[in-house]
């Protein structure tokens, strides 16, 4: 009897050590109890799916478009500013010649010159005088100067007071009708007109030569000259 009593406690120690490295090896759930959680799965985060390289490239050609059309309707705004501040100072440059100028040395006139001979008659020669100074001379034995109906004689500042216009035409008959007898004749058809321009004042004086109707007129009584005169303020009135 002793000596079983010997044999179980000298066993005792190997039993506890045998249990100590049976309890090291069981895993036990944490509890709330032991303030420690238990490891739960990680999940990846859920987010936008990555745009792919044709996406992108789409919306930058998109982006550089929008720029492009920003940029030509600036561009086109610019020069539409421009085209008006060059019509604008024109404009002022125009006035100064007429206001200034023309205030301080008369007015401003314009002499025209108009062609309206019928086809019996061609013209081969035109002279211009403005008080005995020569302002225009043409001769073309061709017939090119019915062409040109209207021919702009002279324009600039003229000194306010009375002035003289002097013209000379050389008309020759074509052959046409009941003159085919003075086809080889040419007419010197000259005339002279007096006006005046006001201080301040743009005039246009218009110079027509024409042909005479009637049968019974004359051949060195068949062309005409006729003047007109206009006058207005720098304003229009």
């Amino acid at each position: 009897m002793r000596r079983s009593s010997w044999v179980l406690f000298s066993s005792l120690p190997l039993i506890a050590a045998y249990g100590s490295l049976a309890y090291a090896g069981t895993t036990t759930p944490a509890t709330p109890e032991s303030g420690v959680a238990a490891p739960s799965p990680t999940t990846a985060p859920v987010g936008p799916a990555p745009q792919s390289a044709e996406a992108n490239a789409a919306a930058e050609q998109d982006a550089l478009a929008a720029i492009n059309r920003d940029l030509l309707t600036a561009e086109e705004q610019v020069d539409q500013t421009k085209e008006r501040v060059f019509r604008a100072k024109s404009t002022l440059q125009l006035l100064k010649e007429i206001v200034i100028e023309g205030s301080s040395n008369g007015g401003q006139l314009l002499i025209l010159h108009e062609n309206r001979l019928a086809g019996g008659f061609t013209l081969e020669a035109v002279t211009y005088l403005l008080d005995g100074q020569t302002k225009m001379t043409k001769a073309d034995v061709s017939g090119a100067l019915d062409e040109n109906r209207e021919l702009k004689v002279s324009e600039g500042t003229i000194p306010s007071g009375n002035h003289t216009l002097s013209v000379e035409f050389k008309v020759r008959p074509t052959g046409y009708g009941v003159f085919k007898y003075a086809q080889g004749y040419t007419l010197d058809v000259r005339s002279t007109y007096q006006f005046a321009v006001d201080l301040g004042r743009a005039c246009t004086l218009r110079t027509t030569i024409s042909e005479k109707g009637g049968a019974v007129q004359q051949l060195q009584d068949r062309a005409k000259t006729k003047f007109d005169l206009q006058c207005e303020t720098v304003d229009g009135k």
